[in-house]
């Protein structure tokens, strides 16, 4: 379990230069990752391409979806107390909750419109902390009846990365 501690002035400032790095990250657009060291430099990526798990993990999600595959969507969710949703129903907290907000959509008979998403863009924060934000469209018969857009924050847990945060919004669509 993890304690609280006083924040030391030197871990407010390594804070608040990742804070800086996301948001000019988040600002340039694309999908491409680009690793920061604490000052803000660009360091050589050495591992997995970030964007291309982010995309597969929403490809699979979204296949799920589409197969009627509650416990298939849900994968993508690290099933803690702990994560979070924001919709517009407001903060639902942990992975029973987002379940359950979910599952009336995936029960026999329900209708659900085909989900794809669109124009993703992934940035780390660290190797263990990625930041991926794009559009989520929903669609019956080749008519959109909801479109929005939405953040993930995502922990790469034993080496698969895992949405802990997902903020979503809807803007009309349809």
């Amino acid at each position: 379990m993890a304690r609280n501690r006083p924040i030391r002035r030197q871990d407010s400032g390594l804070a608040a230069t990742a804070m800086i790095a996301v948001v000019a990250g988040l600002l340039t657009g694309g999908c491409e990752l680009e690793r920061l060291d604490s000052n803000g430099a660009p360091v050589a990526d050495e591992g997995p391409d970030l964007a291309e798990q982010v995309a597969s993990l929403l490809d699979r999600q979204a296949a799920a979806w589409n197969a009627g595959d509650l416990d298939g969507f849900m994968s993508a969710y690290s099933p803690s107390p702990t994560t979070t949703y924001i919709g517009s129903t407001g903060l639902i907290e942990g992975y029973d909750g987002i379940r359950e907000r979910y599952a009336p959509g995936f029960a026999e008979g329900a209708a659900r419109d085909s989900l794809r998403f669109e124009g993703l863009r992934v940035r780390e924060v660290d190797e263990r902390v990625g930041i991926a934000t794009a559009r989520y469209v929903l669609e019956r018969e080749g008519a959109v009846t909801s479109t929005g857009p939405f953040t993930l924050v995502l922990l790469n847990v034993e080496g698969a990365w895992l949405i802990v945060h997902d903020q979503s919004a809807e803007d009309g669509g349809g």
